[in-house]
């Protein structure tokens, strides 16, 4: 091969290479828009056993083409509560068998009619101009990109195949299959798709550059290189999510671990099951995937113990943050709008247990507990600011009407917990600090009369976030009504004190602009509660 001859080789397997990835990029994320979103439904619902799991997992994930984004789903869904390990375990199982129907397609001589299926796909976008129509023929039109590149893949294999380095290249390989499962799964890992490596492959088997002793390794390395995107995905997530990555790894290596004994065997059961070549990588694939399939899945249970004992609970705290918000359930808006309500109500508990505490330090000036109510304040701002931000993407969405209105309702119920938060915080404990500073008590009376209020708060609280999660009309009227008797009962403890002042009791007089304060400041967190009920109320009118 002269040099200018070799250049354009290697420009045209770059090319071909990166239109393989770009076409299979193309080609999921117009699947997922058109699709994604009813599939991810149909993953939470259908796999209560370990068969359907196999089987939604293959389905997913051959409409999806990538079972890296299957995977990727499962870790997000895992991490957000949404399903449990044991779960996921099928799933993951009938993924690796669904990544192979892609595979299979790409064996078939399609490339012939790959010019026609990129003039489909762009007619149908054209055309389409928004909505599934569209994403069904950027769908198409990816794989038309695939399907060509194979092409330019196979006309550029021919004469390389002729080159020298090239042959001894590849006969090192096929003795040192080592080599082969590592440099597979590295181009794996960067190309994040082992369709791509495998299509790459299929093309050389087609051309006689590579044959089935050297193609079995790179299939290997492609089924432990693929398994990167969801160790990615995993980074920062619960232990639990970070679990899912890691039985999808560990499927992989114990699989390629059990295979390399038999190797010969298994490379000559490939061989003979299909004259063609590059059909014998496409079976060599599917053999590998449906055996892991075969072999793990009666064991599922001892498996997930088995990831769990690996991979503990860290002893170390975890740093705070969202347990139900992920990215992934954003594609979905009523999954994410469930997913928002879940932790905004994970919010709510841990004000409503601020609110319930702060009674105690004014009982029993606890200094502890009133730190710890100031901490609980950072955790709530924390959660604030990450359901806002999950909303602002939310909107991004086609969101319904209804959806539109749910969103703000979260939001402004986000707000309006942050709010009591801080109330609780910066006045409430600030009130408090001048008590023990001061040395004060309260008298008898006015400590009754701050509980019985404090009290009431509590009610209307629980009301509120039961009105607020169920949207009841009913309950939000109550709500309305007992803010105006909280109104009342503020003013009748406020008369009541200021009666004891002119009295003359000292305790009274000691502690009155503190003991006022209170009063006000637990009527502001009955009106914040309250304010859950006016969003309910505007959505009968509608």
């Amino acid at each position: 091969m002269t040099d200018m001859t070799t250049t354009i080789s290697i420009l045209s397997l770059f090319g071909g290479a990166m239109l393989i990835l770009f076409g299979m990029k193309l080609a999921g994320d117009g699947l997922q828009r058109a699709v994604g979103a009813r599939l991810r439904n149909f993953l939470l619902t259908a796999t209560d056993n370990r068969l359907k799991g196999v089987g939604v997992g293959a389905a997913i994930t051959a409409l999806l083409q990538s079972s890296s984004a299957t995977t990727v789903m499962l870790v997000g869904f895992v991490g957000s509560g949404l399903m449990g390990l044991t779960q996921t375990m099928g799933v993951i199982l009938g993924a690796d068998i669904g990544t192979t129907v892609t595979v299979q397609i790409i064996a078939f001589k399609v490339y012939d009619y790959a010019i026609g299926l990129v003039g489909l796909g762009a007619l149908v976008t054209f055309l389409g101009r928004g909505g599934r129509w569209k994403d069904a023929g950027q769908a198409i039109l990816g794989f038309g990109f695939v399907f060509f590149a194979l092409k330019i893949l196979i006309d550029t294999f021919e004469p390389v195949s002729q080159n020298p380095f090239m042959k001894d290249f590849l006969l090192g390989l096929s003795k040192d299959p080592f080599a082969g499962i590592i440099i597979s799964a590295v181009l794996t890992a960067l190309f994040q798709s082992s369709a791509a490596t495998l299509g790459i492959a299929l093309t050389a088997a087609h051309s006689g550059i590579l044959g089935i002793e050297a193609a079995v390794p790179i299939v290997l390395g492609a089924n432990i290189g693929t398994t990167v995107t969801a160790i990615v995905s995993s980074l920062g997530a619960t232990v639990d999510a970070k679990r899912v990555a890691f039985a999808h790894v560990l499927f992989k290596v114990i699989g390629v671990l059990l295979v390399l004994p038999f190797l010969d065997f298994f490379t000559t059961l490939v061989g003979h099951s299909s004259p063609d070549a590059a059909r014998q990588v496409a079976n060599a694939h599917t053999f590998f995937n449906i055996g892991i399939a075969v072999l793990f899945l009666p064991f599922t249970g001892p498996f997930t113990r088995l990831v769990t004992a690996l991979l503990p609970q860290s002893l170390a705290p975890e740093r705070f943050g969202p347990k139900y918000l992920d990215p992934i359930v954003l594609a979905s808006p009523t999954l994410a709008l469930v997913q928002a309500t879940r932790e905004t109500l994970r919010t709510a508990d841990i004000v409503q247990e601020m609110l319930v505490k702060s009674i105690e330090v004014f009982d029993n000036d606890s200094v502890s507990t009133l730190e710890e109510i100031q901490e609980m304040d950072d955790d709530v701002d924390i959660l604030d600011r990450e359901v806002k931000l999950f909303i602002i993407k939310l909107s991004k969405e086609s969101l319904s009407g209804e959806q539109a209105r749910r969103e703000q309702e979260i939001m402004l119920f986000s707000d309006n917990l942050e709010n009591i938060g801080d109330v609780i915080d910066k006045n409430l404990m600030e009130l408090a600090k001048k008590k023990i500073k001061g040395g004060l008590k309260f008298s008898k009376e006015g400590m009754e009369e701050i509980r019985a209020l404090h009290k009431k708060v509590i009610e209307n609280y629980q009301m509120g976030i039961a009105a607020f999660t169920s949207s009841d009309t009913e309950l939000a009227r109550r709500l309305i009504t007992h803010k105006q008797k909280m109104t009342e009962l503020e003013r009748d403890l406020r008369q009541a004190h200021i009666s004891r002042l002119y009295k003359g009791h000292k305790e009274s007089i000691d502690t009155s602009a503190i003991h006022l304060d209170v009063l006000t400041n637990l009527k502001r967190i009955n009106s914040y509660i309250t304010n859950a009920a006016y969003p309910i109320l505007e959505r009968e009118k509608d």
